[in-house]
């Protein structure tokens, strides 16, 4: 056998990663293969792989005579959507992905890489976590992968995708990075396992209960991305990097738009219900202010009070935060603060442009939001907004009272724009809670109370239920006619394209974490 013929040999046994047998196991489960699911994310032949002669050089427990093909990760780079991206993907097929020494340096140095090219890093985890026999040597090699995703955080977009176990200090690095994709019934998170936690505290709960997609989906906030196989969820993460630049110093790329920027839509005229108590679906705003009326939901499961989304605007893309009425009536709370404010962020970091669409009518009022600390978690997101140097555009199309009007991003906290719909109301509460305590010596001296009540929410609504006062004190840049609403927000995306704003050097800002 010659040397070409040898090498050739080598790579295809290599590429068996644990062998057939583990392959086929794998697959019962219904889940890929490493390279399988590289194959599926990267342009079809665009992966280059590199590392793959790597393998583990411990001797402890008898593993000196145990293979490990590329020690139990496949690293390299390629194109997603024509562009560069690098990758590295856990083998549970070779030691069940377990992280060791080398496969902890494999990941690192494709950190690098990426961080040195100015290109996103997608991370697909499967793994059975630290491999014990390595000891701290495992550990360390945890140290650098997070040490690695904070430095890169804000450079580079960060992708994690949990495509089967992810336990103990492996979960702490996706939790790092910018978005969270699982995969139903195939993959779990959590910090202790289920036998842990039966040992100390007695309590039986399965691993998809405790760490499953859609816990981490819907109740913990964790994950951000549901997908129902290997498939789709990366397929889902294909879509997402098309929202997103390649890194901090570009902006996302821009799309050719086959939807008219200057199209009208009459039905927004009719869209807000008489009554302010009666709810209304906000995707439908947004989707038909959407190129194509095309959205990509980020955390949808989770906090649907507050909506958090990529969309484009004439093939650019936007950030859009909103409040859902149909959701505990669109109230900003803990877990929606929350939300806004890491997507804020997020969008901020790569220059994607901000669209807060405001129909608020306060925050969550309740002893647990108060204990939870609703005031420290509602600041975060008044801080996200104020640090924010992206163009930010507000769009209030209904209620915007209190300090919630304020968090949902005013003209004091930033906004470059502050566009109101006629059927704003703009306040610092609603007319029936400030005519009782405005003219509450007035409605109670009267002969019909009732009657004088009503009179004065009346009159309260005439003065401040309107945008027309915020717009007559430059609070409000225009009321507009909401059938233009798209053809606005887009012109107005043009007019702040070159904006440019600097904050005060310093290290960095004391978020109120």
């Amino acid at each position: 056998m010659n040397k070409i013929e040898d090498l050739r040999k080598r790579k295809a046994d290599l590429a068996l990663g644990g062998g057939q047998k583990k392959i086929d196991e794998q697959h019962a489960k219904g889940k890929l293969t490493a390279r399988e699911r590289i194959a599926l994310l990267f342009d079809e032949g665009s992966f280059v792989e590199i590392d793959t002669f790597v393998s583990h050089r411990c001797n402890n427990f008898d593993m000196a005579g145990v293979e490990a093909t590329g020690d139990g990760v496949v690293t390299g780079y390629g194109t997603v959507g024509g562009r560069l991206v690098y990758a590295f993907a856990q083998d549970f097929t070779v030691l069940g992905g377990s992280l060791g020494e080398y496969h902890a340096e494999k990941i690192v140095k494709v950190q690098n890489l990426a961080l040195k090219m100015g290109a996103p890093l997608v991370g697909l985890n499967d793994s059975g976590g630290a491999r014990i026999q390595e000891g701290v040597n495992a550990l360390s090699g945890f140290g650098k992968i997070f040490y690695n995703n904070t430095i890169a955080s804000g450079v580079i977009p960060q992708i994690s995708v949990i495509m089967g176990p992810c336990a103990g200090g492996a979960v702490y690095s996706p939790a790092i990075t910018d978005f969270v994709f699982m995969v139903n019934k195939t993959s779990q998170m959590f910090i202790t396992g289920p036998q842990v936690i039966k040992t100390v505290t007695g309590q039986d709960i399965s691993a998809e209960e405790l760490g499953g997609a859609m816990t981490h989906n819907s109740i913990s906030g964790v994950a951000h991305f549901i997908g129902a196989n290997d498939k789709e969820t990366l397929e889902q993460v294909r879509d997402l990097l098309s929202y997103l630049p390649s890194n901090n110093m570009e902006t996302a790329p821009i799309y050719e738009s086959t939807d008219d920027p200057n199209r009208m839509i009459p039905e927004f005229n009719e869209m807000i219900p008489e009554s302010a108590n009666k709810a209304y679906d906000m995707y439908e705003i947004i989707k038909r202010l959407a190129d194509n009326e095309i959205l990509y939901d980020v955390m949808p499961h989770y906090a649907k009070n507050m909506i958090t989304c990529f969309i484009r605007m004439d093939g650019q893309t936007v950030g859009v935060i909103a409040n859902q009425p149909r959701v505990a009536a669109g109230c900003l709370d803990i877990n929606a603060s929350d939300k806004a404010a890491r997507f804020i962020r997020r969008c901020d970091a790569f220059n994607i442009p901000l669209l807060t669409i405001v129909d608020v009518p306060g925050f969550l009022p309740g002893t647990d939001q108060e204990y939870g600390g609703i005031i420290r978690h509602g600041a975060k997101m008044l801080y996200a907004y104020c640090e924010a140097t992206v163009p930010k555009i507000t769009m209030i199309t209904r209620k915007a009272y209190g300090g919630a009007y304020i968090g949902m991003c005013n003209k004091e906290l930033g906004s470059d724009m502050v566009l109101a719909w006629p059927s704003a109301q703009i306040a610092v509460m609603g007319a029936e809670g400030a005519a009782n305590i405005v003219f509450k010596n007035d409605i109670k001296e009267a002969n019909d109370p009732i009657a004088k009540r009503k009179e004065k929410i009346e009159e309260y609504e005439e003065k401040f239920s309107n945008p027309y006062r915020a717009a007559e004190m430059g609070y409000v840049d225009d009321v507009i006619e909401p059938a233009t609403a798209r053809k606005r927000v887009i012109s107005a995306l043009d007019m702040l394209s070159s904006k440019r704003q600097s904050l005060p050097a310093k290290k960095h800002g004391n978020i109120p974490l």
